[in-house]
């Protein structure tokens, strides 16, 4: 699961990244970074969210009820044609990686939680 977390560490700090130009950065910015933190804390420091299980279970839950205020009316909103023009569509679409990455930050934790292996991935 490091591996994994630190590719979405790193997915996150671009899409981040990609709003400096959006009007709405400042709403963004914070949306895609505290998952890319959180994700980077995983990979590399485990044992810090350890104790922070409850804390993530309402992030994550906080997130999917982001996908389900974000979630695009535009027909075919995943069809690149459609994404590529509508900025709903993208801002959607967006908050699905959002909770798939705060999900996996959950679930990591949550399945380290309790193993002696949380200490040793330190």
């Amino acid at each position: 699961m490091r591996y994994v977390n630190m590719v979405l560490a790193l997915l996150m700090l671009v899409f981040a990244a990609v709003q400096l130009n959006d009007p709405d950065a400042f709403v963004w910015i914070p949306i895609y970074l505290v998952p890319g933190v959180l994700a980077a804390i995983a990979a590399f420091r485990l044992p810090v969210l350890a104790k922070s299980v409850t804390l993530l279970g309402g992030l994550a839950v906080l997130s999917l009820a982001g996908v389900v205020y974000y979630w695009p009316t535009t027909p075919g909103f995943w069809q690149q044609a459609v994404w590529w023009e509508t900025e709903t569509a993208r801002e959607g679409m967006g908050m699905m990686i959002v909770a798939i990455v705060m999900l996996v930050v959950f679930y990591t934790v949550w399945s380290a939680r309790g193993r002696d292996s949380v200490a040793d991935q330190a």
